[in-house]
Parts: structure tokens; sequence; C-alpha cells
């Protein structure tokens, strides 16, 4: 990466990267919004609570790997190694069975490095206002219920890096535990 590029720019070059990737991607929720709005929104968290601009630019391509065509090599290519690697460590390995996949978020959570911690914490947040929102049409009281729980779990292993971002999973989980209250 040339020197002269400016912060503003690798960030707009990764918001451009993600919009290309998640093209005709659709949320899950009841309101179908564009895909690349959760990518925005991770990483307007991290940027929020004054996370590492590496951590940023990870929080905008966290799902490319895993939900659309895009190779670590792609990425390397496009915003080097450290940000690569980054997506790397925040990525669910699609080939296991889902229940493997969750269950090895919750075990790993504490092993991960500071800036991957954070943005599982930012993914998470993004994802429990969504399952308050919007929640996806087949998802049932218990499934929304499992799905927080579960993100409470991962959360718990990702603490104690940002007091901010703590603080906005906190909420965001009270909130998301109320909202189920509410449905009940």
């Amino acid at each position: 990466m040339p020197p002269a590029e400016t912060s503003a720019a690798r960030l707009l070059q990764a918001t451009l990267f993600a919009a290309r990737a998640h093209a005709g991607q659709a949320r899950k929720g009841a309101a179908a919004e564009p895909y690349v709005t959760h990518v925005i929104e991770v990483a307007a968290i991290l940027a929020e609570a004054g996370a590492p601009e590496e951590a940023i630019l990870a929080g905008l391509l966290h799902d490319t790997v895993e939900d659309t065509e895009t190779t670590h090599a792609d990425l390397v290519a496009a915003f080097g190694e450290t940000v690569a690697n980054l997506v790397a460590e925040a990525t669910d390995d699609k080939t296991l069975p889902k229940e493997t996949r969750k269950a090895l978020q919750v075990s790993l959570a504490p092993k991960k490095s500071d800036a991957a911690k954070q943005l599982k914490l930012a993914d998470k947040i993004s994802n429990l206002r969504a399952i308050a929102d919007s929640p996806p049409a087949n998802w049932n009281h218990a499934r929304r219920t499992e799905y927080v729980g579960w993100a409470g779990r991962v959360a718990a292993g990702c603490k104690g890096v940002n007091p901010a971002l703590d603080a906005l999973f906190d909420d965001t989980y009270r909130a998301a535990l109320a909202r189920l209250a509410d449905d009940v």
C-alpha cells in the first residue's frame, strides 16, 4: 500500500470492496436490508469505540471470505497481511457443522488477538440489534433466545480489551433480553 494513502481512503476502499462483494445479499431479518449495512454498522461501532484502524477495516471485510467468493489472498492484495489475517481470525470455517462453529466461537474467543476480540464484540452487537429490531421471520422466540444467550457466551471471552465496547455490548444484550421478554 502506498504511504500516501490516507486512512479515509483505506476505509472507503474497504467499504467499496465490501459493497461489491456483498452485492445482492440481504440480511435475514424481516426488513431484508442490504447485507452491506451490517458490515458498515460493525465498522462504525468499532470506530466509535476507538478501535484500531485495522480492526475497523476488518469490520468492513469480516464476512467477505465467509460469505462471498473473496479469498484470503484477495484481501492480502487489497489491504495487506495484517487486515487479511485479522479477517481470517474472525472468520468461521463454513466446512464445519453449525453447532461446532458456534462452540468454537465460544471456546476460542478468549484466545483471539485484542483486535479480533473487539471485532467479535462489534459483530455480536450488530447481530443482537438485528435480532431485536428485525428478526428473521422463521426464527421463533426460542431460537432468538438461544442466539442471544450464545452471543453473551462469545462476548464473555472477548471482554476486557475495550471498555466502551464492553459497555455497549452489555447495554445491547440487556435490550435484546428485554425485547425477548416483551415478545413472550
